[in-house]
């Protein structure tokens, strides 16, 4: 079982935002249940006001050090409540954390930039605080950053129905599986998973699905104090983006979705385009490295490394150099060397890395392997978890009604592992996921936001995480849809470039979008 879909790379300090905040109890002092059973709506049905409160002094604390910490930001955190049913509008409500930075250079303001770095389940909350010491100081001038953690997701009523010693069955489990023996262990844990969900949440699971979220985030403009939204969303966060203004077409100032999921294809071709991806992400991780100057870790042949790697830790899984908090040691199986290559592939800027760890593991330390390893599926430095698993199952499996055999998994995993040696197996099993997912289903609306303003889709050439091909359909699919593509390696495009940062700059800034099908070099 593996996390589906992608989401922007943030520093992993960031990843311990809920922790650091945790004590914070006007933010995270009502689980679901809690919330769902207990809280009431406003007296009307507009917006409930954001209380704001100061939380300099706690994230200046967690990106010092950062390249960008010395930027002058100012940090305020924020609750606000929305209804748990859009279908009973003044009925119960959960409350959404968000954080806000302001640039002390800010001048002639424009409004809110609301940003949203995918997943499904990644933090916009942590988007927020991290794009704030990246972004062009042409932007950051100008918005203030917001970032809300999406319902089910971080501080915001978050869905936690998976174990953390389940989440170590996940990433550790067999990466590429084919015989009927790892195949049934596969099934049995998505059932077990998808039963423990269901037994926790009951009727209120599909309450965590995309639609709502997109209502939330009008709710979100609204309290702002925005006419129009301006928006950053990457990877499934362009889904979001393109969900609301499918829901709010009028309401749209300027969206940019970059890393653009294909809203056209179905679950299959969803699956088998993402083990391509990865395969060809690989490929080039791959030439990268054997045409280094410095030579390469992994020699002449890095696919044929990887397998020795893999063999390696199959036979006895890699222990780490680097024990757990409870100074236990941990050992790396061949699922947790697929997720830390997989994860490593998101940026181009994680390529050393990967290369640097894969060697070590060969030499018997996995420590490099659980680092890329864990920034990617939640863990905490103290040994916790994060809920990315649990969000991203919860909203992926509401937003889809599609449903897969067991039969057609098996012989699915078995063509594929062939296609796709590193990927194929494991693209076709997580189909299984959300086909026992005990939940009601909001299925995502087909996208055309007519009557929008233009909305730019940006698409990289060579993201192995969400294909070029998605950014098109996607950008023909909008009415008002402007196509960017950049040349480049690695998921999401903004801001790594300086022809993609002047198109996106200009049409946050001044809402003027660049000529369609403009084409950005590497």
């Amino acid at each position: 079982m593996r996390l589906s879909r992608g989401r922007l790379a943030v520093p992993s300090t960031l990843l311990a935002l809920s922790l650091v905040l945790a004590g914070c109890t006007s933010f995270a002092d009502d689980s679901g249940e809690e919330a769902a059973a207990t809280s009431s709506a406003p007296a009307e049905p507009e917006a409930a006001p954001i209380e704001w409160t100061d939380c300099n002094e706690q994230i200046q604390q967690l990106v010092a050090g950062q390249p960008g910490s010395d930027r002058d930001l100012s940090f305020e955190c924020g609750r606000t409540e929305v209804p748990i049913s859009y279908d009973e509008p003044q009925g119960a409500t959960l409350p959404l954390f968000l954080v806000r930075v302001v640039s002390g250079t800010q001048t002639d303001r424009i409004g809110s930039l609301v940003v949203n770095p995918g997943g499904p389940g990644a933090s916009g909350a942590d988007a927020a605080i991290g794009l704030a010491l990246t972004l062009p100081d042409q932007v950051l001038g100008r918005f203030d950053i917001v970032g809300f953690d999406p319902r089910g997701v971080g501080l915001s009523t978050p869905v936690e129905c998976i174990p953390d010693e389940r989440k170590e069955e996940m990433v550790a489990a067999e990466p590429r599986p084919v015989t009927d023996e790892d195949l049934d262990a596969v099934f049995a844990l998505a059932q077990e998973v998808a039963d423990g969900c269901a037994e926790e949440y009951g009727d209120a699971l599909g309450t965590f699905n995309t639609v709502a979220t997109a209502r939330d985030m009008d709710r979100i403009r609204e309290s702002l104090g925005d006419e129009q939204l301006t928006y950053l969303g990457y990877s499934y966060g362009t889904t979001l983006g393109s969900t609301y203004a499918e829901l709010f077409p009028d309401k749209v100032r300027a969206l940019v979705l970059d890393a653009a999921v294909d809203p056209d294809v179905a679950a299959i071709e969803d699956a088998e385009q993402s083990a391509a991806g990865f395969e060809a992400g690989f490929d080039a991780f791959a030439a990268n490295c054997t045409g280094l100057l410095a030579g390469c870790p992994l020699g002449a042949e890095p696919r044929q490394f990887v397998e020795q790697v893999l063999a390696k830790a199959d036979a006895e899984p890699i222990p780490s150099s680097e024990p757990d908090p409870d100074g236990a040691t941990r050992t790396a199986t061949p699922g947790v060397v697929v997720t830390a290559i997989q994860a490593a592939l998101y940026d181009t800027e994680s390529w050393p890395q990967l290369a640097q760890a894969l060697a070590a593991a060969q030499n018997g330390d996995a420590k490099g392997l659980f680092s890329l390893a864990d920034n990617f599926s939640g863990r905490l430095e103290d040994g916790t978890w994060s809920n990315l698993f649990d969000a991203n199952l919860a909203i992926n499996c509401a937003d889809s009604d599609e449903r897969f055999e067991e039969q057609e998994i098996r012989d699915l995993a078995a063509e594929w592992n062939q296609k796709y040696p590193l990927f194929g197996a494991g693209a076709a099993v997580s189909l299984y996921t959300c086909s026992v997912w005990d939940a009601e289903r909001t299925p995502l609306p087909e996208r055309d936001a007519e009557g929008s303003a233009p909305i730019l889709v940006v698409g990289n050439q060579g993201d192995p995480v969400t294909p070029l091909p998605g950014a098109v359909d996607l950008a023909e699919d909008l009415e008002s849809g402007v196509l960017l593509t950049w040349q480049g390696q690695g998921h999401t495009a903004y801001p790594k470039t300086e022809c993609v940062n002047a198109a996106v700059n200009a049409y946050l800034v001044d809402g003027t979008a660049p000529m369609d099908g403009l084409t950005c070099p590497a």
